[in-house]
């Protein structure tokens, strides 16, 4: 993917959010030429500059006519073949209140600026700019974290690693909204991080991740070859866990597993960095005095790196009367297992059943570069179905979050299936030939259908759904 397709698809909902304060789009009047403040910027400032702006990862800014200028053909190309802004989901399916998708009426403005000689016309007919906030924000926190500096190395393969760092956060809080702000975007694969209750065996300021054996081909060594073809009752190997101080380039191997575990509950993905509640009137809450215990994966290329890591929170003054409930449910079960040159492969389908009644408000589906598809379907307590999301090209490198308001009643069972192409035709398919197996790396696969929803604040979390299950592929 080239650097222009990556800078002009890294958007938020925070881009949609501030869409909804600017007028409608109209197309340039027929018989005069479309021009860059009337007819272009209005779409810039809702699609593309809370990436293309200082501090964000868009290669050149696009807040003005001379910055956009010289990308006038780049744009017209990419908008009429709709491979960009990024918005995967099927349009029969679900409505989305952060639709990034533009209308026909916006494509058709750029394509006639492009063609038109990329005109500047009348500054006085651009509407004001838009006010970001200061480094690179997308929402200006109240409270920052700062992980610290990462030496990202140019080869090699880089495990998930964790660490736990003490909270900002001394008394209980109800947090709005939650950003993940990375220095170098282009060197994370991801990084979650949960609130936990400090325990006596766990050491702040410390990576600690699992040794993992692998063969040439990066392939863990308990993990090759078909199926059908290993023991069924391998001996159980030893457990080696890897420790490094922060500052330290020493590392040091203990027999046993890692002490920390993160969940995937807060997440910074490529295309998702930022989890606001606020529209919603809901929070979540903070107890005092707990970690944050990080899952960091980074990925290595382009020589060696440093990232600095920022994690900014806005914090409610009042308790809300509603709570994010984050639902990160697995499909990487001992049954997953993706034959060579299979196009279409279908992962046990992850199902659970919600007992409160909510509203369902966000999806993401997390696959790596084998993804092809992944289906939300609701079958509601009267017996009827519909589909909420259905993204039938799923990209690994724009993992979007798809917010929607859907009311869930207690009973409904939540349904997920997915795809996957480990076939030549898949352009990123890294060897059609090899069997795919769960992992941590992009050459592994997951299947995670990240799923959120918003409930009354008194509701027991730990009653709010039923144990996640596998259905057998179909």
């Amino acid at each position: 993917m080239s650097k222009f397709v990556l800078a002009l698809g890294g958007l938020t909902m925070a881009a949609t959010l501030v869409a909804t304060a600017q007028a409608p789009h109209s197309s340039p009047v027929v018989g005069q030429p479309a021009t860059f403040h009337k007819d272009v910027l209005p779409i810039l400032q809702r699609s593309c500059q809370s990436c293309h702006r200082p501090g964000q990862i868009g290669p050149m800014p696009l807040l003005t006519y001379q910055q956009a200028r010289p990308w006038a053909r780049a744009i017209k190309t990419q908008v009429a073949q709709r491979s960009m802004p990024p918005w995967h989901a099927d349009p029969r399916f679900g409505h989305f209140l952060n639709d990034r998708s533009l209308k026909d009426s916006e494509i058709a403005a750029l394509v006639a600026w492009a063609d038109g000689g990329a005109n500047e016309g009348d500054p006085t007919d651009a509407p004001p700019p838009l006010q970001w906030p200061a480094d690179g924000w997308l929402v200006q926190p109240d409270v920052v974290v700062t992980l610290p500096d990462y030496q990202v190395p140019a080869t090699g393969t880089v495990e998930w690693e964790n660490l736990a760092v003490r909270s900002p956060f001394t008394e209980d809080t109800w947090i709005t909204s939650i950003e993940i702000l990375p220095s170098d975007p282009s060197t994370v694969h991801h990084m979650c991080f949960d609130f936990q209750a400090p325990r006596p065996n766990v050491m702040l300021n410390q990576y600690e991740w699992a040794e993992v054996q692998r063969d040439g081909a990066g392939a863990p060594l308990d993990r090759r070859g078909p199926p059908e073809a290993r023991p069924p009752a391998a001996p159980a190997r030893e457990v080696w866990t890897l420790t490094r101080d922060v500052g330290s380039t020493e590392v040091k191997r203990r027999q046993g597993r890692p002490t920390l575990a993160a969940g995937g509950t807060n997440c910074y993905v490529p295309g998702m960095s930022l989890h606001d509640y606020r529209p919603f009137g809901a929070g979540r809450l903070v107890r005092g005095g707990e970690n944050m215990v990080f899952n960091l994966h980074y990925q290595t290329g382009g020589g060696p790196k440093v990232n600095r890591v920022k994690v900014g929170f806005t914090v409610a003054r009042e308790r809300p009367l509603r709570k994010f409930i984050a639902l990160t449910p697995t499909g990487a079960t001992a049954g997953f297992a993706i034959p060579p040159n299979e196009a279409n492969y279908r992962a046990p389908d992850v199902s659970f059943t919600v007992n409160k009644a909510a509203q369902l408000v966000w999806m993401s589906p997390h696959m790596h570069v084998r993804g092809k598809d992944m289906t939300w379907s609701l079958r509601y307590p009267t017996g009827r179905s519909e589909v909420v999301l259905s993204v039938p090209r799923y990209q690994y490198l724009w993992q979007l979050q798809y917010q929607t308001n859907v009311a869930v009643p207690a009973g409904t069972r939540v349904q997920v299936e997915a795809h996957y192409d480990n076939s030549a035709g898949n352009k990123a398919n890294p060897n059609p030939n090899a069997w795919v197996y769960p992992g941590n790396q992009a050459w592994e696969e997951m299947m995670v259908p990240f799923t959120w929803f918003v409930v009354d604040v008194d509701v027991d979390e730990k009653d709010f759904t039923t144990r996640f299950t596998q259905a057998d592929g179909a």
